[in-house]
């Protein structure tokens, strides 16, 4: 494992002694450790902080997953063999540690479905991490299925330890990396790239300006305003390797949902380490004024930072 020179702050230094304690004992048939939860606001070093102690756990039963990639692969197991065990089995076979980047639970089918995994996986005694944006009491954070999520709240409380990570470091500012961008630009202005192609997706056609060698070219529009899940971003992301989205407007012009699947996409495209372009009719520094309408647009404007941002024209 490639050791940086980074000074950890407190946050961090915590979370990463109780992850060496944990990885320490994966593994063991007595005494199976605690899992843990890890959350905090953007780029505070969580994902790193995981990944570092995924890579120092000196086994082969163990999975790392973006919980968008293993969702998706957990509905298509159970569709598959018909039940969630079942799809458990197929996906994680007898693991004794299981990783999840990113756990969250905002939709009401997908938190019973995530209710149900859990027990599945606490039943099983498989040690969980997780990193989240969200300390577990704020998951689910739509107050009219807030309550009917309690109870899974009050599980991951039961068998996980939790832990703050939200020290003054940003990892996404410093060299070295463990996820992100491969490459990239945010742009304001339009994009000059012109034409038409058809893009299955989820059953339905999408439009996009180009689609062929692995590089795709679609509106915000096109991919964000139609119903599609982050399964369906997923599909797209093994096809094309290099992305571009046009025509992102202020987020404060469009319908939540329509954020929310822009949130989600961008997610998939980070964590899968794509080339990626946007082409915004606003600075990014201003993408995020409606956050507090999707909260997660904080992580997303802070992911899209990595991207390069040219500097701006000056006049002599």
């Amino acid at each position: 494992m490639e050791t940086r020179d980074i000074v950890l702050d407190r946050d961090q230094q915590i979370a990463a002694d109780r992850l060496t304690a944990i990885a320490a004992r994966v593994g063991k048939r007595w005494r199976r450790p605690r899992g843990l939860y890890l959350h905090g606001g953007p780029g505070r070093g969580k994902t790193m902080l995981m990944n570092r102690f995924f890579a120092a756990v000196p086994s082969d039963r163990k999975r790392r997953y973006h919980f968008h990639a293993f969702f998706a692969q957990l509905n298509a197991g159970i569709h598959e063999y018909g039940n969630i065990d079942a799809s458990v089995d197929a996906l994680l076979g007898n693991v004794d540690l299981l990783c999840f980047d990113e756990f969250h639970a905002h939709d009401s089918g997908d938190a019973r479905l995530v209710a149900r995994l859990l027990d599945t996986l606490f039943a099983r005694h498989i040690t969980l991490v997780v990193t989240s944006n969200y300390a577990p009491q704020d998951l689910m954070p739509n107050p009219l299925w807030h309550a009917m999520f309690v109870p899974t709240i009050d599980r991951i409380l039961e068998h996980l330890d939790v832990l703050s990570v939200n020290g003054p470091q940003d990892y996404r500012r410093l060299s070295g990396r463990d996820t992100g961008f491969a490459a990239g630009h945010y742009l304001v202005g339009p994009c000059e790239v012109t034409g038409s192609a058809e893009v299955p997706i989820a059953h339905r056609r999408m439009h996009a300006r180009a689609a062929e060698n692995a590089t795709l070219v679609v509106d915000f529009a096109e991919i964000c305003g139609i119903p599609v899940s982050a399964a369906d971003f997923l599909e797209l992301a093994e096809r094309y390797r290099h992305w571009t989205i046009c025509a992102v407007p202020a987020m404060g012009t469009v319908e939540a949902d329509w954020v929310m699947r822009f949130v989600n996409l961008i997610d998939v495209l980070y964590d899968a380490d794509l080339d990626v372009t946007i082409h915004a009719d606003i600075p990014l520094a201003e993408l995020g004024a409606e956050v507090k309408r999707v909260p997660d647009l904080y992580r997303t404007v802070s992911r899209l930072s990595e991207l390069q941002v040219p500097e701006p024209a000056t006049s002599r």
